[in-house]
């Protein structure tokens, strides 16, 4: 069976045995080191040094996907898309080879939904790239004021920046960019992004067979559940959306978060529906993806296997000083950023807001050369799953992580249409 090949497993993954030997000779040798109340922990955080950062970020404030079938309709007027000029900051894309940018075919399909007032469907807003632009400024506090750990100038040897192929995310990055630099440069800021085929920063229905079939049929089962098929009708009811249109939480929340974040409203009655739409919203969401450890794994497990091998690469013994990058950037969504805050167990039930950010730390202590993770969710810290204090020794991080990375050709197994078939039969 498939599902065998992807059960729970210890952090070994290929070309790491290595050195989690290397850790394990370091940790014998250093027995007699101060430590924490937290079984094992350092006592003095001073005596740990910043190694890598890994920040994973939902775009900024945007129009919405598609508009609600109102008769009021809200107008997004072109002047909401004035760009700040604290936020400007030239940049090239490329794909991950360093070649010319691929084509967007979500772009494309935004083009074609105008929104009344004139702005087009999912485009970033000035308050969104004020967003990203603040970001950028609360992480410049962070790694180059408070700890001198990045450039005051941006400077290519140190950072790596990959985005989905959407215009709104290349923007936003752009925006964080800017704050993170003050617009100061020492060399070309370029953003990578990969074909929509096989982009890996959000769960990839075109390319994952399995997830998309299994989606589709949780998402339908899902509005039918009690309470939450309740709930639909009476917020559509109370909207004046006929029964019959296909609208579900999804295409409210995202409408009524994008009115909220502009000072926008449609009608009193979404507006006064706004928490309970993104508790159903949540909800479905669990019930597709919470409580199943595969769909996770088609989710994001591709790209938790990109973060686990930036830190594994930055914690190799093999790893020659100072020749890794100190800052990884990913502009993702926040349909990426849910299933990673579930798999990571510190989801907090509310829906990623707009510029939401997510953020991994790799410490290395200076005397014992063990190694541990820091994990933030909004600024704030947080306690991962598997770990005994938000300050988690590596290994114990990559164990719990271990349960939802998959590596690429665990990813085209998982994913095959035969797999499919397979976990269509036990639903």
């Amino acid at each position: 069976m498939a599902s065998r090949a992807f059960g729970v497993r210890r952090w070994a993954p290929a070309g790491a045995l290595a050195s989690l030997a290397y850790w394990a000779q370091q940790r014998r040798g250093a027995r007699a080191e101060p430590r924490g109340a937290a079984g094992g922990l350092p006592a003095d955080r001073s005596r740990l040094e910043l190694k890598m950062v890994q920040v994973v970020f939902r775009h900024g404030a945007r129009s919405p996907l598609k508009p609600l079938p109102l008769e009021e309709q809200v107008e997004w007027h072109p002047q909401l898309l004035e760009v700040p000029p604290q936020t400007q900051f030239d940049y090239t894309v490329t794909d991950l080879a360093g070649g010319p940018r691929p084509p967007s075919p979500f772009d494309s399909q935004y083009r074609g939904t105008v929104l009344k007032g004139g702005v087009l469907a999912g485009q970033l807003t000035s308050v969104g790239m004020r967003q990203m632009f603040a970001l950028g400024e609360r992480l410049r506090k962070s790694y180059v004021e408070d700890t001198p750990f990045l450039s005051p100038t941006f400077n290519p040897r140190e950072i790596f920046v990959r985005s989905t192929n959407m215009h709104r995310n290349l923007e936003s990055t752009r925006c964080l960019l800017a704050g993170l630099f003050q617009c100061q440069k020492e060399g070309p800021i370029v953003i990578h992004t990969d074909e929509a085929s096989s982009e890996v920063l959000y769960p990839n229905y075109q390319s994952c067979w399995s997830l998309r079939e299994i989606t589709r049929g949780r998402r339908q089962a899902a509005s039918l559940q009690p309470g939450i098929s309740e709930d639909l009708e009476k917020v559509k009811e109370g909207v004046g959306i006929a029964s019959s249109e296909g609208v579900d939480f999804f295409m409210l929340l995202d409408n009524v978060a994008a009115e909220q974040v502009h000072g926008l409203a449609s009608c009193p009655a979404l507006r006064s529906s706004a928490r309970i739409i993104e508790q159903r919203a949540v909800d479905t969401v669990l019930y597709m993806q919470g409580g199943d450890r595969e769909s996770l794994q088609m989710a994001v497990g591709p790209f938790l296997h990109l973060l686990e091998r930036n830190l594994l690469t930055a914690a190799g013994p093999a790893t020659p000083p100072g020749s890794h990058r100190k800052l990884y950037l990913y502009a993702a969504h926040d349909v990426t950023l849910l299933p990673l805050l579930l798999a990571l167990g510190i989801f907090d039930h509310k829906w990623p807001p707009f510029a939401a950010d997510l953020t991994l730390e790799l410490y290395q202590h200076r005397q014992s050369r063990e190694w541990f993770v820091q994990l933030y969710y909004l600024g704030e810290a947080q306690v991962p799953r598997g770990c005994p204090d938000p300050l988690c020794p590596l290994d114990q991080f990559l164990n719990a992580l271990s349960v939802y990375t998959l590596s690429p050709e665990q990813y085209r197994a998982l994913c095959s249409p035969a797999r499919a078939t397979e976990l269509g039969k036990g639903e």
